[in-house]
């Protein structure tokens, strides 16, 4: 992520990210936002709901800032998946294991920065063996082909061969 995007704080990231209703900015906040979400989950291992709290990027951060969080944020929910037990639950929409969280971090950063280089004209495809992890993990019925096209067809950002694009999707992080 850092090394495709942070040549372009530059840009104007004001512009839409992709397809999605959001700026390039608070697309990258929003990445940073989850991967801090998803790591206080995996902290804290509710049951039942997301903690109450909330990451706030402020307003007059530069791109180059919110990409630095976005960054930060990646770090601290590597490190709380590193120190999680395998055994470990947190709620997201049921039992989750560390495992899930990560490949759902994982999964936000692709996706996202994909977004992101299309919203900033930049040249970048998600790496397939990532994709691949991603797909196996939180997409149990996925389609076989390419682990990226296949990613992006799963979320609804791209056709895949005849089939449309998707206009609904959830991935299955919980595991029991």
């Amino acid at each position: 992520m850092s090394a495709v995007l942070r040549p372009a704080i530059s840009r104007d990231w004001t512009v839409r990210a992709g397809e999605l209703d959001w700026s390039c900015w608070t697309t990258a906040a929003h990445i940073a936002h989850d991967l801090v979400a998803y790591a206080g989950q995996v902290a804290g291992r509710p049951d039942d709901r997301y903690l109450p709290f909330d990451l706030r990027v402020r307003a007059d951060a530069a791109p180059g800032e919110v990409l630095t969080v976005a960054v930060a944020a990646a770090g601290m929910l590597a490190a709380t998946v590193d120190a999680a037990e395998p055994g470990d639950r947190a709620w997201h929409w049921g039992p989750c294991d560390p495992g899930g969280f990560a490949a759902m971090g994982v999964a936000e950063i692709l996706l996202h920065t994909h977004d992101l280089t299309r919203g900033l004209d930049l040249d970048w495809a998600p790496p397939a063996e990532l994709c691949a992890r991603v797909v196996r993990r939180l997409f149990p019925d996925a389609p076989d082909g390419e682990p990226a096209p296949v990613l992006l067809w799963l979320t609804g950002r791209a056709p895949l061969g005849d089939r449309p694009r998707r206009t609904a999707w959830t991935w299955q992080a919980a595991r029991t």
